[in-house]
């Protein structure tokens, strides 16, 4: 049997970091390629007696019961999709921004901050927002460029604000209260979605002809005003339930979850909106979702298994510690490192990959572990736009126009970008924009 403790673990950790570029380049699904490294190294590193080990770790992993949580909000923006809910909470913000300069700007961000409230799913956010949001910018003479990133940058303000399918995920990893990572990821969220609002509204004073002027023959009589703040009714109570069970002690996060799903389908059921079909439907989408979630997890949690057994982590720590006496340089070295990844890796394997590692380094730091989960949903905003892989992109152009290019929508995102940097540099440099609560 190949014997790769001979290696050291300065070179099983770079044998094992080739294995796994080697693997992606191929194409293989990276919770495959995850699984075949940690069972080659197992192997390879300790002999057989070290796959059981494994293997407890990943029951572990899958068996904590906010894990349960996961599927219940996927389901929530499964069903989302699939209903006019999204449409008619459209219409009724038009309240309250038709009537200034990127009036639909806005209202399109604002409509993306209750969408991503009640589901915390990114990539239905975007193809709704894209559908619904993007022909109107582009008819009313939005520049096209701003328009994509509205789009792109407001549907994923999911992965910031709760209940965030990102936060639940780094909960899991780091071990750490994922009520308290919601409720610290509330101001960077709403901040995040506030640098956008302003960003559209000094764009309309200092390029006005980028954003066009309120149409002001247009009136809102008080019988449309009623029948438009009805589609706010709905989605507003899922919210309010959602997250007022979980901040108000009430309900636990997964039990939060089953609440929104039920809130969902009663409004579809009010609407007129409910079929059996569309629930099948919304269910093989939840399937498909978590089974790649799961999967993922699987892969990297036996990896990290794998790796830990081996001493990488403390051989990683002794790398970072040793980058800067400074404590915060250790943090940027690591808030650069995932942006790096995340311009090539789904979120999903950045989080079960890294912040087992990171982690501990920010604890040993003296850094609160719940202002660095808020720090690493800010850094995944970012992935989420970035090219050359960023699925914002992609998601958008599944839905528009065709003569929209992935390149065009990439340029398109760069001032957004730049904004979710702001915000990040923001929280790094005030911790107490997360830790508001304390």
């Amino acid at each position: 049997m190949l014997d790769l403790q001979a290696l050291g673990i300065a070179g099983g950790s770079l044998a094992m970091f080739g294995l796994l570029l080697a693997l992606l380049v191929t194409g293989m699904q990276l919770a495959f390629v995850t699984i075949l490294v940690a069972l080659v190294f197992a192997l390879g590193w300790f002999g057989p007696m070290a796959v059981p080990i494994v293997t407890t770790r990943i029951y572990s992993f899958l068996t904590q019961y906010v894990f349960v949580s996961v599927p219940m909000f996927v389901l929530m923006a499964s069903v989302l999709d699939r209903s006019g809910i999204a449409r008619d909470l459209f219409d009724a913000m038009r309240l309250f921004a038709g009537r200034i300069r990127g009036g639909v700007g806005v209202q399109t961000l604002l409509v993306a901050v209750v969408l991503a409230a009640m589901s915390g799913i990114i990539g239905g956010e975007i193809v709704l927002l894209g559908l619904l949001a993007l022909p109107q910018m582009l008819r009313l003479g939005y520049d096209r460029r701003l328009a994509i990133g509205i789009v792109c940058a407001g549907g994923a303000l999911g992965t910031m604000i709760p209940p965030s399918i990102v936060l639940i995920i780094y909960g899991l990893s780091a071990n750490v209260s994922i009520g308290e990572l919601f409720t610290a990821s509330f101001v960077p969220g709403l901040l995040l979605a506030g640098l956008y609002v302003a960003y559209v509204l000094i764009l309309g004073v200092v390029s006005p002809e980028k954003v066009p002027v309120p149409n002001e023959t247009e009136r809102v009589d008080t019988k449309e005003k009623l029948r438009l703040l009805k589609g706010l009714v709905l989605p507003l109570l899922v919210v309010v339930f959602v997250l007022g069970s979980i901040y108000g002690g009430i309900a636990s996060v997964t039990e939060a979850s089953a609440i929104g799903v039920v809130g969902v389908v009663l409004s579809t059921i009010l609407r007129g909106e409910f079929t059996w079909r569309m629930m099948m439907d919304a269910a093989l989408q939840t399937l498909r979702t978590c089974g790649m979630i799961v999967w993922i997890g699987v892969g990297a949690t036996a990896l990290i298994g794998v790796y830990n057994l081996m001493g990488g982590i403390e051989f990683i720590k002794g790398l970072l510690l040793g980058v800067s006496d400074t404590p915060i340089v250790i943090i940027l070295v690591m808030m650069l490192i995932l942006a790096v990844l995340g311009m090539f890796l789904d979120w999903v394997g950045i989080a079960l990959l890294t912040i087992p590692i990171f982690v501990p380094i920010v604890v040993s730091l003296g850094y609160d572990p719940i202002w660095f989960g808020v720090l690493f949903s800010l850094n995944m905003q970012v992935s989420f736009l970035s090219p050359p892989f960023g699925p914002a992109a992609f998601y958008l152009k599944s839905v528009a126009p065709p003569d929209i290019s992935l390149g065009t929508i990439f340029r398109s995102l760069l001032p957004f970008i730049g904004l979710q940097i702001l915000a990040l540099a923001l929280v790094i440099a005030f911790p107490s924009l997360a830790l508001w609560y304390r």
